[in-house]
């Protein structure tokens, strides 16, 4: 049916030194020596010749051994071979959509995990659950209440009142036929519901072009209805209907005149009503 978001080895500094400290010259020892003599001329008595004793030219110092620093061994690095480790994909696995026409069964487990134990399931509708709800929530930013076309199942608690002096008041007790519905909102976590909201924003969209729509985004439509449930005053004290059954008026004509969407928050009761503001206002903050 169709609705109109490196590790990095720093390597190590390794101290060379020297191989050795500079090798000393080789001093030799050179022994010196020298000898003469004397040339006469003539009648001149030639004098013997002076013997010079010899010069003894000690032996020579034998070369001594250089003291050498020890050289260390070189230090043999052996590179490891570089260990292959297996690529992990790091892109976070998002679970396909499926079709427009074939997304029940997927939302309805959307619902259920955001739900998170909460018997949430009896309450949903069990087809084209997208298109009922985009639908429904374009109804609600115009105040108007599409009950057919609701995502959820009515209570099934009847509407009950009160008569007392002769006047006709809302039984305090009929605001417990909504009490599961507001618990389940206010017990939503908001980062799960977010997350939800947007992965399925491509089915929402997509049924809410299908009524016509290309000059406003659901986002846009879902934050006009918001606001429409936010303004629904909270009233503490009886209520006071005038009328017969399903066609209760209220007789306070400022309460009468408000739209049917205020009009349902008004009949969930006061604390119901609460909670069902304070789920809206946080979901209101994660679409903005």
């Amino acid at each position: 049916m169709q609705l109109s978001q490196e590790d990095r080895i720093s390597p190590q500094e390794k101290s060379s030194g020297t191989n050795g400290l500079a090798i000393l010259a080789i001093v030799a020892v050179v022994a010196l020596s020298a000898g003469g003599y004397y040339y006469l001329s003539g009648n001149e008595k030639v004098e013997e010749p002076q013997v010079i004793a010899p010069v003894v030219i000690p032996d020579p110092v034998p070369e001594q051994p250089l003291e050498t620093e020890a050289v260390p061994e070189p230090e043999v690095i052996i590179e490891a071979e570089p260990v292959q480790l297996p690529e992990v994909d790091q892109t976070p696995q998002v679970e396909p959509l499926p079709t427009l026409a074939e997304s029940d069964d997927f939302v309805h487990q959307k619902v259920t995990d955001v739900a998170d134990g909460m018997a949430i399931e009896p309450l949903l509708i069990e087809n084209n659950l997208v298109r009922q709800f985009v639908v429904f929530v374009d109804n609600l930013a115009q105040g108007e209440l599409a009950r057919k076309v609701s995502p959820l199942k009515a209570p099934n608690n009847s509407f009950t009142v009160s008569e007392i002096a002769n006047k006709t008041y809302i039984n305090p007790d009929s605001y417990h036929r909504y009490d599961l519905y507001a618990d389940f909102l206010a017990s939503l976590n908001d980062e799960e519901l977010a997350k939800t909201y947007k992965e399925l924003t491509p089915l929402l969209s997509e049924a809410f072009v299908e009524l016509g729509y290309n000059d406003i985004s659901f986002d846009e439509r879902m934050q006009e209805a918001i606001e429409v449930m936010l303004d629904a005053p909270i009233i503490e004290q009886p209520i006071e209907l005038d009328g017969v059954s399903v066609n209760y008026q209220f007789v306070d004509p400022k309460l009468e005149a408000l739209p049917n969407a205020q009009k349902l928050m008004i009949r969930m009761g006061p604390e119901n009503s609460r909670k069902v503001k304070s789920a809206l206002r946080r979901l209101q903050q994660h679409l903005n």
